[in-house]
């Protein structure tokens, strides 16, 4: 659905949600001290290290440090995007999440996009019973029973039939809906026919189980042999594969992602019980599909047919593997052998082997230098400088990190150029920001210890900035390091109406302050909640004196160097005669 999702909704969202009880549902809790721990849900382990704090409304893990509020922990567990994991989050707390656009339009729009879900799933129900009943059906399941497609794999796929008729779909169903699903066709004039006729059909379903198109195959020799839903409200192909839902069912963190090309590899595959296969919906695989995979799995396979357009299509799939390629990420390239495809081979071959190829396949970085430089003479100068300005445009998609810089050893080495020019820095997605790195408390100065305490507290007890008021800090005599945050957090404290550490994790999410702000609200000060406002208020009065110290110091330094200015002189006075 369009329309932004307002900022107050989901602060407010926050507060009404308990965490605790989120989790719970999710990970059974048990209570200890203060707090809840449970094993964690995102790494394996036998003691309990996983902790839900209710009163700050955030989980920790002192095992793999994953950290954040329950929209986190929804985005994370479930691999969801952030409005997936806010649209669930609302769902759990039995409210519709509101948008920002003309009231009359979101309704009209939300009921649009629900109507169009229903229609997909009645559509898709009513191609499975033409399979499963009508006669003309019957040779659509010979077909299947020819490609050894057996009646479980049928179901769980929900594969069904289009009948070889004009209106089929449209005699049963309204035709404005129709159209907009894409199911139906409505020429210039006037007249309207099915999309899908004689074929059989391969439901699209999105990760959540919604059916979101349609892909249907001939069963004769007809033209075209393959037919997708048109872009939809619903369906964009680009961004979508097929079996997915299917795939994450039986394993939601896969640790591989095989890619294939058509739909009955993805089934046949499955039915031999290679579970983990998705298929492109017959468009190049792009930057979106890897993106979308590697939310689930941290190596996909990449698997080619070997004539020559698997060739070409392997290689045109680089450059948007590169610009998905993190440090925590891999991928492989697999070619099959000539006139076979993976469901050919599998028959052929049979589990175990085909196990074997995909984990022996070839890796990325050999995949890539071994096709840059055929018919490049490395033994010559001419060929080492072809490779390296064949290979530099690849190298500098490659996002900042270990593979980048080893990717670009490799090339040094290969090509003997140890002195190529620096890549052009990767450039950071917009909306995106460098990660501010957790400072260490063994390298804080006591100013900024007393900072970082101040900082941690009030983000842990968001309640504490009635005592900075009451404490009237001059901000202009605190030129510590952290401090610039804790102002921060001060201000947003003050902008908002409802407050928790949630919301103010929430607040800083893709800053430059997230990590660090996620390390401070983790932060064990070992304050007992009885005394927390009294440390507060000795922490700020220590960081106001450390504050007023350093500026003097500044002063007097300035002074004997190279004179103060007239505000300085004044600045100097009025800190000197207020101690």
């Amino acid at each position: 659905m369009s329309g932004r999702i307002p900022r107050d909704f989901i602060d407010d969202l926050l507060v009404r949600v308990d965490i605790v009880d989120l989790i719970d549902s999710h990970t059974p809790l048990k209570k200890t001290g203060a707090n809840f721990v449970a094993c964690c849900p995102f790494h394996s382990e036998k003691t309990p290290s996983f902790s839900v704090n209710r009163n700050k409304q955030f989980f920790h893990c002192f095992g793999c440090g994953v950290s954040g509020n329950s929209i986190s922990f929804l985005m994370m567990l479930n691999n969801l995007d952030f409005v997936e994991a806010i649209e669930d989050l609302a769902a759990f707390a039995g409210i519709e999440v509101p948008r920002e656009e003309n009231t009359h339009q979101t309704s009209d729009k939300k009921e649009d996009l629900n109507s169009l879900y229903q229609l997909m799933d009645q559509a898709a129900e009513f191609y499975v019973q033409q399979l499963r009943t009508s006669d003309e059906g019957k040779k659509a399941v010979e077909y299947l029973k020819a490609r050894c497609i057996n009646g479980d794999c049928a179901n769980e796929f929900l594969l069904g039939y289009a009948p070889n008729e004009w209106k089929a779909l449209a005699n049963a169903f309204d035709h404005s809906a129709l159209i907009k699903a894409g199911l139906i066709v409505n020429k210039e004039e006037g007249k309207i026919y099915d999309r899908f006729r004689n074929r059989i059909i391969f439901p699209i379903r999105d990760k959540r189980g919604r059916v979101i198109g349609f892909g249907g195959r001939v069963i004769d020799d007809s033209l075209p042999k393959y037919l997708n839903s048109p872009e939809t409200l619903l369906f964009h192909k680009g961004n979508e594969v097929y079996g997915l839902y299917e795939l994450l069912k039986k394993n939601p963190k896969p640790p591989q992602i095989l890619i294939v090309e058509g739909y009955i590899d993805v089934i046949s595959l499955s039915q031999f019980g290679i579970n983990y296969a998705v298929a492109a919906l017959g468009t190049a695989i792009s930057q979106a599909h890897l993106n979308l995979l590697f939310r689930f799995s941290p190596e996909i396979v990449l698997c080619f047919d070997g004539d020559k357009a698997g060739r070409a299509a392997a290689w045109k799939a680089m450059e948007p593997v590169f610009l998905s390629l993190k440090d925590n990420c891999s991928c492989r390239i697999m070619m099959l052998p000539q006139d076979q495809d993976p469901d050919s081979l599998i028959r052929k071959e049979g589990l175990t082997n085909f196990t074997l190829r995909v984990k022996t396949t070839q890796a990325l970085s050999d995949y890539f230098f071994e096709q840059i430089s055929e018919n490049l003479n490395l033994s010559e100068m001419e060929g080492r400088a072809q490779l390296v300005g064949k290979a530099k445009p690849y190298l500098e998609k490659l996002p900042d990190g270990v593979f980048r810089e080893m990717m670009l050893a490799r090339l040094k080495k290969t090509s003997g150029i140890s002195t190529l020019n620096t890549l052009t820095p990767h450039q950071t997605p917009q909306n995106s920001y460098p990660e501010k790195k957790a400072i260490k408390s063994s390298t804080l100065s006591a100013p900024a210890k007393s900072a970082r305490t101040a900082t941690a507290l009030l983000l842990q007890n968001p309640r504490l900035i009635h005592n900075i008021n009451k404490a009237a800090l001059n901000w202009d005599h605190l030129d510590i390091r952290g401090i610039d945050l804790l102002k921060d957090i001060q201000q947003v404290i003050l902008s908002k109406n409802n407050i928790n550490t949630a919301v103010l994790i929430e607040h800083y999410r893709n800053t430059v302050h997230e990590k660090a702000v996620k390390a401070l609200a983790s932060l064990n000060l070992y304050v007992s909640e009885n005394n927390i406002d009294m440390v507060f208020a000795d922490t700020l009065k220590s960081l106001l004196k450390q504050g007023e110290y350093a500026t003097i110091a500044k002063l007097e330094t300035k002074a004997q160097n190279q004179g103060l200015d007239v505000h300085e002189q004044q600045l100097l006075i009025k800190i000197l005669t207020d101690k």
